[in-house]
């Protein structure tokens, strides 16, 4: 029996359209029954509104405990910063060239001898002052004075025969040439004696100007050569300061110029000294300018070799503004100072508050710094506490300055 076409279609729709065992007529949806989706649009509200509230509670808190954090830091502001004043104030301020000098003695040398030489006398001590003339050393001259005693007597002899052949030329009895002759042999003993009486005193060695020694190199009985060290003489009473200067500085430069030097030696004094000489020649190394000044030593306070700041002295600028050089913080930023002044606080009284100010500075001397702008005379800046401060920080006036040290310590 032939089966309709449509049958075929019906059946198929049927076992595919449908599950097995449900009811073929009841329509067929994509998605969950209509129970099971309100169950998680339910829970899906729930979760909204736990996390609002949550996020309402969080905002409570951050708001309540940034309220909490202002209310204690206004209400619990450190005590102000007990900082050391200074008035800006307008005085004369010293120029000055610097530079590093090295001290030189203005005399000084190395005794040693001429010839060659045992020590026989040794009649000086080390260290000692000693004047121009002095015997220093006295080499054994036994040989050369025998000889100087045989050539005055060969000279006696020579002047004898020298007077017998004039008599006896007057006479004409003997010829002009032996009178020659003898005269030449005297001549030459005389000469002899001399560079003998040369030699004896070449082994006495003597202070070629006065000074003092420095330590003995040779001991009684030494056999010295030419040129060998005996001992130092140095002159302390007057010395050399040399120095250099750039190539700018030459006009402002001239003879008897004032100079300042100081030393680590002789710690808190100035020496005066005045310049002497000025290479003629700029160094085309070091495109500098030697300079050489001289000062006065006889207080004997300096010694040759030693390192010497120097100090050129120019003439001085007038009317300058200057601070004390703490009051001044040098950084890579640019330089400052904290000014203090007066401003009033949220209650209406005057608190005084250091703000940092930026300065252009000048020349240092005396302790005190040239500032050629952003300071009037007459404001205060702090001169020793900065490193507690921040701009706008709240200041009091210290008793006294701690960089300052006392007048008198306390004896133990």
């Amino acid at each position: 029996m032939d089966t309709p076409p449509n049958a075929d279609a019906k059946e198929r729709q049927t076992s595919y359209g449908a599950p097995h065992g449900s009811d073929p007529q009841r329509p067929v949806h994509g998605g969950h029954p209509p129970a099971r989706r309100r169950s998680l649009v339910l829970r899906l509200i729930v979760t909204i509104i736990v996390l609002g509230l949550l996020g309402v509670a969080l905002y409570g808190f951050n708001t309540f405990k940034n309220k909490a954090i202002s209310d204690y830091f206004a209400n619990n502001k450190p005590p102000p910063t007990p900082v050391a004043v200074a008035e800006a104030s307008v005085r004369n301020v010293a120029k000055y060239l610097t530079s590093i000098g090295t001290l030189a003695a203005s005399r000084q040398v190395v005794v040693a001898p001429e010839v060659a030489g045992r020590v026989l006398q040794i009649p000086f001590e080390s260290g000692a002052r000693v004047k121009a003339g002095d015997p220093l050393v006295q080499l054994n001259d036994a040989t050369e004075q025998a000889e100087l005693l045989a050539l005055k007597a060969q000279a006696r002899l020579a002047e004898l025969n020298l007077d017998r052949a004039r008599d006896l030329r007057r006479s004409q009895a003997t010829p002009q040439s032996s009178v020659d002759q003898y005269q030449a042999q005297l001549d030459e003993i005389n000469a002899n004696i001399k560079r003998n009486q040369a030699t004896i005193a070449q082994k006495l060695i003597k202070a070629p100007f006065e000074g003092e020694l420095g330590i003995r190199q040779v001991n009684v009985g030494d056999y010295v050569s030419p040129g060998a060290t005996l001992v130092t003489l140095t002159d302390l009473s007057r010395l050399y300061v040399n120095f250099t200067l750039p190539e700018q500085t030459l006009n402002a430069l001239s003879i008897g110029q004032k100079v300042l030097i100081n030393s680590d030696a002789v710690t808190g004094r100035d020496f005066e000294a005045q310049i002497t000489t000025i290479e003629p020649q700029v160094s085309a190394e070091t495109r500098s300018i030697k300079v050489q000044a001289t000062m006065d030593n006889t207080a004997r306070l300096l010694r040759p070799g030693m390192f010497a700041n120097v100090r050129v002295v120019l003439p001085p600028v007038a009317n300058a503004l200057t601070v004390p050089e703490t009051a001044v913080d040098y950084t890579v930023y640019g330089d400052s100072v904290f000014v203090v002044g007066s401003e009033k606080t949220q209650d209406g009284k005057d608190q005084l508050v250091a703000n940092r100010r930026p300065v252009k500075v000048g020349d240092r001397a005396e302790n005190q710094v040239e500032i050629r702008e952003g300071l009037k005379p007459g404001e205060r800046v702090v001169i020793s506490g900065q490193l507690k401060l921040s701009n706008g920080a709240a200041v009091s006036l210290a008793e006294s300055n701690p960089l300052v040290p006392p007048s008198t310590l306390p004896k133990n």
